[in-house]
Formats: structure tokens, C-alpha cells, sequence
């Protein structure tokens, strides 16, 4: 990562500010308010009030990362949570960069895991530089001063913070500082209510969405009708004849209509007349798509595991079971749909954003306008969901945000949004992938053999991520989960193949383990099975970490795996290990009216290192389920005939209702090791665990999602 310049500062009045692990000497400033700045790092900002606020590195789009990150800066400033304020960090790369990724991001589940130090540090760092300067004014040793709630305390002495933000200026910052052990979180581990929940629930919380400004043009794009496609010819007389209507003009690949509203701006689109040139576009529909990569699927492809050949002779008693899973392109589908607000002021670009790539993306925005990429302010918003919408690797919104901005010209600000259908047909996805598995198990449950080849789109094919992605020759996000999957395999092959298509594709929440991880578990499931062997007992003995192993107890254990269940119902079990965390699911599933699943509840064992804030895990374990549920039930994204994607909003690509929501039940595993992802990881197992409880239920092996159609089928 790129060190940050320790000497760039938060402006702000009457405040102290702190940021990075990295220290300096503090120095005063003169502000308005007679009071002074302090300004080692960036992180923190104290008034003279004594209110605390954090500066939050990551976009906040309801995961809780903003929550998390002022939790760790609160703990180690010894802060009133009460007192506690969220503000989103600008786009600098030299301060706020995530340090997994060498970029500010947010991605991977990496927020809290990369933050865990650093923002721990950030706050000591401010708490050791109050301290002293009360010690001095005082006149007690520094150990003599104890802190407790953003007071400052010494014998018959008391302050707040905010009392010696001014003197807390003068000192130099320690080189380093003592950091509280385990023992002494008080807000660490502890439910800690989330500072955004009042301003969502009143309203007065800014998403991108919001963003309002005077002389607003309001803008919208005409996408072609298959990816790749080119505009052949236009005609714009309708559409500049709709009232409001202010102009119509080329960006990119598409056709933008610029009005006084928004619904103004999506009549003219209905009105443009274009014809599109397809003579480059994606043409094949799904059907085709997967006969290519089920072809591919049968070649050895490159061999990303290959400890032994198949074995030949198996021991009696063995068995060998074979399947083909497909997986199909699936949508992100957040709540708020793609949009940005876009104002260049002479050689400046403002942007009004909930951006995840909030150094790449706005950069991406200048570069289209001409405009220095130095010369680029990101006014961080709040976003409503991304489960990695937001954060295309070749930043394919920021571009077309900034050519849609350039073509308009004008001073205005744009405000520049995709619709739901847009989101829909105009990608990106999770890619299609075909899985072919042959894998051999012994009468004791010992996995002698398995043979698993794969193929489907990289998702950083052509971007500025595939020189790293591809390191050792091919997509090592697509063999996620796959390349080492906790058990023991015996003679193991992995091979991958590589389909090319013009059909945008992303990482989605979970990335690879989305469909690795329900692969392995439904074929371990099934091989346990075909030796009549304990489901939870047989991946116990599988499974070579301890960690892994008890989660798959715990799981077991709070939903008693052993007691009978009523008639007509059927427990099914999962685990998978993504982002460093391990996850463990039993799902309660009967056939439902529908014919399809129905599952009652979902009981969740969740192992991501010393939890920061466990309300927040687990409404990230219920959201991951509830998320994972409804497209493994129902969702894909269909290509028909000419390429052209067939569902557009939430009527054909529904999402789960609360009707269909089971109860969850979560218990967090006690650890003292550093903390990992929570954001993706309670994804993967949902659906190889309600397989799992289908196939003892019924006797169908689902070897396709979603649920809905591999029963359609099955029944044909």
C-alpha cells in the first residue's frame, strides 16, 4: 500500500483531529471559533463539546462497516458512544487507502480485518495525547490520569475531552501506544447500537439518490439490446419534442437523454428511435452459453490442484458418484440503483456518490471530462446495498457517468441514474458456471478420489485486475473455495476452463465461494450419503481444521441434529469456509404449496475471529440468508434469443419476501484471533444446506439453481 503523507489533514474548526498509525508532532492552528486544530493524522475529530467523530474510510451501504470502524476508533479513545458521529472520508488514496487492497475500496470482506490495527491505533494515539496534556496541566504523572467515557479524570480532577483538544494540539504525537487487551474492550464484543440507525429512520441521512441541486439535469441512458452492440443510427425528433426534454446525445455505447426530471428524462428515452448495429454483440442465448461451458467443463483444463491420478482400484464397499451442476448468471439487484451526481466548475469535478471504488471510480469520471484526476472531490453518500454492483473492475460506471456528463457540456450538474431495468438488462452478473465432479468415497467415509473441472467467465478478463487475478495462469477467483476446500480429497484434480463472451460479469457477494462452496457441499453430502454415514459426523472427520470442525458442531448442536423432526420435514446441512471465516447451516426444509422448498428456520455457527460487534454480525448472518434464499430459490438471469436478457425488474427476478424468510437462530464462536470477513460469508452454505435437507426430504439431488427450475425440470 502506499504510506500515508503524514502531514495531510481533515480541515475543520475548533477540533482535534487524529488518523493513521502514523505518528507526528501535532501542531496548533487558528481557527474561527478562537479554538485550535489538531491534526496528527485523520481519523478522529474532537470539539469542544467533547463530541467524537469518526472519519469512516468505507462506503456504508448497510453492511455496518461505519459502525465497526468507529467501534474500533471508540474502544481505544475510551469515547461516549452516545457521543459517537459518523463522516465519510473524501477520495485519497494516501490516507484512507484499504490496506488489503493498495486502493480505497471496499471489498473481499476485508473493511474490518485490513482497519483491525489501524483504527485501534488512531484512537490510542488521540486518547495518549489528551491524556498527557491534562497530566501537564495538572501536574500528575500521565499514569496518574484514567479516561472512562470521554472524561478525563485524576484525583479531585475531571474533564471532557473537548477541554484539551487546543493544549492536546501542541504535542508531538508518540511514536507508538499501548493498545487495551481483550480483557478491557468495553465496546468491543459488546452490541453497540449503530450510529446511522436514527438518521435512516428520520430520513435526514443522505444517499446518492438524495442528492439535490439547484438547476439539476436530470439524465438517463439508452443501453443497446445486447452487450456489445453499437448505436447504427438515431433519430431524436420524438424524444426532444417530449416537454422537459433538453437534449439528446451519444455517450459511449448508448444514447443519453438529458431533461428537467427524471420522468421527463425516461419519456424522451421511450420516445428515441435507434437502431442498433449488432454486428460485434453477444448474440447467444443462455441455452447456448451453457452448452459452450458444459463442453468446456469436459476438458482437463489448467490444473490448478493435481496431487494424484483418479485412483483405479477401489476398495470394496466404495461407491462413485458423478453430477453436472449449473449455476446461472445471477443479478445484484441493491435497493438503489446505479446513480451519481456529476458538477465540473472550470478544471474541478465534484461528485455526489455512494461510491465502493472511491479513488478508481471518480477517477474514472475525471479522466472522461479531461479533468486531472487531483482535481476530483468524491462527496461520499450513503448507497443502498451493492453485494459488489458498485465495484466493477473496469469501472464501467464511472466511465459512462463521465461521458455522459462531458456530452451534456454544459455548467449544470448532472445527475446521472440507471433504473431497475437498466440494472437488470444492462449486467453486470455473477457468471454463469458449469461444474463436472467425479469423486470416489470409501465404506468408512474417507474421500479416496476427486476429479473437478470447471468453466465459466473471469470476472477481470480485460480489466486492470487480470494481471493479478491471473498470477499462476488462470482466474484464482473463480477456483475460490474449490482449490482448497477444508477436506480431505485424497487423489485430487482441479482443472479450469475459461469461456469468452461479451456478457458483463462482476463479482457477487461471496465471489466464487457462490458457487464453489454449493458444489463441494452438495457432492460431499451426497458421498456421505451413498455410504449411509452421519452427515455431521462424516464432515467432522473430513474436515482438517479445528475451527472448521467446530462450527460443524456448534451448528449441530443448537439445532439438535439428532432429535426427529415432524413428519413432511427434513434437516440439511452445509459448511464452507470463505474470506477466513467459517460458516456452518442447518436448514429445516419441507415441500412447500408450491412444490418448491420451504424452509423454516436456518441455524447458523459463524466463526470470524474476535467479534467486534456480535448485532451486527448476526443481522449480517440473517441478511446473507435472506439474500442467498431468494436467489437460490428463484433467481436467474435468462438470455433469449438474440442475446437479449429476459427479466427487468422484480416481478421476473424476484427477491425473497418476509413471508418466505425463515427464523435464524446464530451463535457466534468465542476466539481471541484476529477478526476476518462477515459480509459475504453466511452466503455460500444456505444453499447446499436446504440440498442437503431436499434430498434426504424427497430424494432429488438438486444439481442446478435455482431450486425452481431443477424441480420444473425434474418433473418434465
Amino acid at each position: 500500500m502506499v504510506l500515508a503523507d503524514r502531514r495531510q489533514v481533515l480541515a475543520g474548526a475548533g477540533a482535534l483531529l487524529v488518523a493513521t498509525v502514523l505518528p507526528l508532532p501535532g501542531r496548533a492552528r487558528a481557527a474561527t471559533a478562537g479554538a485550535s486544530v489538531f491534526e496528527p493524522n485523520a481519523f478522529v475529530r474532537i470539539d469542544a463539546e467533547g463530541l467524537v467523530t469518526v472519519i469512516i474510510k468505507a462506503v456504508e451501504f448497510g453492511q455496518g462497516a461505519a459502525t465497526g470502524l468507529a467501534t474500533l476508533v471508540a474502544e481505544e479513545l475510551d469515547a461516549d458512544w452516545d457521543r459517537v458521529r459518523l463522516e465519510f472520508a473524501p477520495n485519497d488514496n494516501t490516507r484512507y487507502a484499504n490496506q488489503r487492497m493498495g486502493t480505497m475500496a471496499v471489498g473481499g470482506s476485508t473493511t474490518m480485518a485490513s482497519a483491525w490495527m489501524q483504527m485501534r491505533k488512531a484512537g490510542a494515539t488521540a486518547r495518549m495525547l489528551l491524556v498527557t496534556a491534562a497530566a501537564r496541566r495538572w501536574g500528575v504523572p500521565v499514569s496518574a490520569v484514567r479516561t472512562d467515557a470521554g472524561i478525563l479524570r485524576s484525583g479531585r480532577h475531571e474533564a471532557p475531552y473537548g477541554a484539551f483538544a487546543e493544549a492536546a494540539a501542541l504535542l508531538a504525537a508518540p511514536e507508538d501506544v499501548p493498545l487495551k487487551s481483550p480483557g478491557q474492550f468495553r465496546l468491543i464484543g459488546k452490541v453497540a447500537p449503530r450510529p446511522d440507525s436514527a438518521p435512516k429512520s428520520d430520513g435526514s441521512a443522505v444517499f446518492a439518490m438524495d442528492v439535490r441541486h439547484e438547476g439539476l439535469v436530470h439524465a438517463v441512458m439508452a443501453h443497446p439490446l445486447a452487450f456489445g452492440a453499437t448505436v447504427a443510427r438515431l433519430d431524436d425528433t420524438a424524444a426532444l419534442a417530449v416537454p422537459g426534454v433538453r437534449k439528446v446525445a451519444r455517450a459511449g455505447s448508448g444514447v443519453a437523454v438529458y431533461a428537467d426530471s427524471f420522468v421527463a428524462a425516461l419519456r424522451g428515452r421511450t420516445a428515441l428511435d435507434v437502431a442498433w448495429d449488432m454486428a460485434a454483440a453477444e448474440t447467444r442465448s443462455s441455452h447456448e452459453l451453457e452448452a459452450e461451458a458444459l463442453r468446456l467443463a469436459e476438458l482437463p483444463g489448467h490444473a490448478v490442484v493435481e496431487t494424484a491420478p483418479f485412483p483405479v482400484h477401489l476398495p470394496p464397499g466404495s461407491r462413485i458418484v458423478e453430477a453436472s451442476f449449473v449455476l446461472p448468471y445471477l443479478a445484484h439487484a441493491p435497493m438503489e440503483t446505479l446513480n451519481a451526481t456529476l458538477k465540473v466548475t472550470g478544471d474541478r469535478l465534484d461528485v455526489w456518490a455512494g461510491s465502493q471504488f472511491q479513488v478508481l471510480e471518480p477517477a474514472a469520471m475525471a479522466a472522461e471530462l479531461g479533468i486531472a484526476e487531483d482535481k476530483v472531490l468524491l462527496h461520499q453518500c450513503y448507497a443502498g446495498g451493492s453485494f459488489g454492483r458498485r465495484a466493477t473492475p473496469g469501472r464501467e460506471f464511472g466511465h459512462e457517468a463521465g461521458k455522459v456528463c462531458a456530452a451534456w457540456g454544459g455548467p449544470e450538474p448532472v445527475k446521472f441514474v440507471w433504473t431497475r431495468e437498466d440494472d437488470l438488462t444492462g449486467g453486470f452478473y455473477r457468471p454463469m458456471m458449469v461444474h463436472k465432479v467425479r469423486a470416489a468415497i470409501a465404506e468408512d467415509g474417507t474421500i479416496l478420489g476427486w476429479d473437478h473441472r470447471m468453466a465459466g467467465q473471469s470476472i477481470v478478463a480485460g480489466t486492470p485486475f487480470e494481471a493479478g487475478a491471473k498470477k499462476r495462469g488462470y482466474d484464482q477467483m473463480m477456483v475460490e473455495g474449490a482449490n482448497e476446500t477444508g477436506y480431505r480429497m485424497g487423489a485430487h484434480r482441479l482443472g479450469v476452463s475459461e469461456m469468452a463472451s461479451r456478457i458483463p460479469v462482476n463479482w457477487w457477494r461471496s465471489v466464487g465461494a457462490s458457487h464453489t462452496g454449493f458444489v463441494i457441499e452438495a457432492m460431499v453430502d451426497r458421498l456421505l450419503g451413498a455410504v449411509g454415514i452421519d452427515l455431521v459426523a462424516g464432515r467432522i472427520a473430513l474436515l482438517e481444521d479445528e475451527r472448521a470442525r467446530a462450527v460443524v458442531r456448534r451448528v449441530a448442536g443448537i439445532a439438535d441434529w439428532q432429535r426427529a423432526r415432524p413428519e413432511g420435514r427434513a434437516l440439511g446441512i452445509a459448511y464452507v469456509k470463505s474470506f477466513g471465516t467459517h460458516v456452518a447451516q442447518v436448514a429445516e426444509v419441507s415441500r412447500g404449496e408450491d412444490g418448491l422448498p420451504r424452509v423454516h428456520k436456518v441455524w447458523c455457527a459463524v466463526d470470524c475471529g474476535l467479534p467486534i460487534n456480535p448485532d451486527n454480525i448476526r443481522a449480517q448472518v440473517e441478511g446473507g440468508i435472506g439474500f442467498a434464499l431468494g436467489h437460490a430459490l428463484h433467481a436467474e438471469i435468462v438470455l433469449g434469443e438474440g442475446g437479449q436478457v429476459m427479466q427487468r425488474n422484480f416481478d421476473d427476478y424476484p427477491s425473497l419476501r418476509m413471508g418466505g424468510m425463515p427464523d435464524v437462530e446464530v451463535a457466534i464462536i468465542a476466539s481471541d484471533a484476529d477478526p476476518t470477513g462477515i459480509g459475504e460469508p453466511p452466503v455460500p452454505p444456505l444453499a447446499p444446506a436446504v440440498a442437503s435437507a431436499w434430498r434426504r426430504l424427497t430424494g432429488q439431488a438438486i444439481e442446478r439453481l435455482p431450486f425452481s427450475r431443477a424441480i420444473r425440470e425434474a418433473r418434465a
